[in-house]
């Protein structure tokens, strides 16, 4: 625009404030459109942009004169734009709800709150009690080798003792050390992993997931989850076995919880022995869950087989030890008053609602 005069911008003014009239923002039919109009007379080269620049080229008294009622124009178009761009949003808001399938404005669905399964927190219950025992968490392969799940545990091959574990063999051999491979039947392969790695003395314990080939029933699973302890140090015995398990159990069941020791036969350990503990269904009175003897076998245990220790490269000698194993259904099934394992594995959302954190 060349220098103007007064005469030249009032000029200029009229012919803005008639294409104002004829490019009414209130009549836009849509954002597009609105948005071609302040771009027109709004924009970085917009007519009445160009008309407010050239109002410094004005007399001072023009300027006092002209610039409001440029100015007011301009406060006008802005608040019709406005406008006109919150009806067209709402419009277009309300078009998109009639046109959607999903009503936004409903409040939305909360999905229900999930809980750690039973057998989670059986299993963290019981680590928790050994952790503060002084046990430190040791874990392993699933997939085994039978030198490890067997051989070193004093099961060498054809022993009678196999045949107490239906084991999961895998196809092949691991080629580097031609050895069978298998799925794990208990946990105990995690303490021979454990003594190979450090030496004495040594306080682990092994929980997870074990299998064996065997028929599923009310009490029985191909898969099922154990909680194994190692300890090793000088002058181990019994009586340290039989204080570390008086002290678990009645973390994990009561202080009232009373222990037996029964002879039994594992090849791993010698002297060997099951554990009971008195029925805390029926007080050691007798019920059908005791079977009427007042008392439920809960897990095996044992002084560490000097053979044991040989395979590991432990003197025995000069390092006795102890180990132990539960099972964690067990414990679940007892505290929960659970009758079927298989319960567990069904995935039943309708069980597993039962049992709150607080419970187990």
């Amino acid at each position: 625009m060349a220098t103007p005069t007064r005469e030249s911008w009032e000029a200029a003014y009229r012919e803005v404030e008639a294409a104002l009239q004829s490019a009414d923002p209130a009549q836009a039919p849509d954002l597009l459109k609105l948005e071609e109009v302040r771009v027109r007379f709004l924009g970085r080269k917009g007519s009445l942009t160009e008309l407010l620049k050239s109002l410094k080229d004005l007399s001072i008294e023009d300027k006092r004169e002209l610039g409001p009622k440029a100015n007011s124009l301009k406060l006008s178009l802005d608040e019709k734009i406005e406008k006109r761009q919150r009806q067209l949003q709402v419009a277009a808001d309300e078009a998109a709800l009639q046109g959607a399938s999903i009503d936004v404005t409903l409040p939305g669905y909360r999905p229900p709150r999930g809980r750690l399964h039973p057998l989670t927190q059986t299993l963290q219950e019981m680590t928790r009690i050994l952790s503060l025992m002084g046990f430190s968490w040791a874990e392993g392969p699933l997939v085994e080798t039978d030198d490890n799940n067997f051989t070193k545990l004093n099961i060498p091959e054809h022993h009678s003792a196999r045949d107490m574990l239906d084991t999961f063999y895998l196809a092949g051999e691991r080629s580097e050390m031609r050895e069978s491979l298998l799925m794990r039947t208990h946990t105990s392969p995690v303490q021979i992993r454990a003594m190979l790695a450090q030496k004495p003395p040594i306080r682990v314990m092994a929980p997870g997931r074990v299998f064996r080939h065997e028929a599923v029933d009310a009490t029985h699973s191909a898969v099922f989850h154990q909680v194994e302890g190692l300890y090793v140090d000088r002058k181990v015995t019994l009586a340290d076995l039989k204080g570390t398990l008086q002290q678990f159990m009645q973390k994990m069941l009561g202080a009232e919880t009373k222990m037996r020791f029964r002879p039994s036969y594992f090849p791993f350990t010698e002297p060997s022995t099951e554990v009971d503990v008195n029925c805390f269904f029926c007080k050691g009175q007798g019920c059908g869950i005791c079977k009427q003897s007042g008392w439920i076998e809960l897990l095996g245990a044992g002084l560490v087989h000097p053979n044991v220790f040989k395979a590991v490269n432990y003197d025995p000698e000069h390092w006795s030890g102890f180990a132990f194993g539960i099972g964690v259904e067990r414990i679940a099934m007892l505290r929960l008053g659970i009758k079927d394992i298989r319960h567990f594995y069904e995935n039943d959302a309708r069980f597993l609602r039962q049992f709150d954190e607080s419970l187990v």
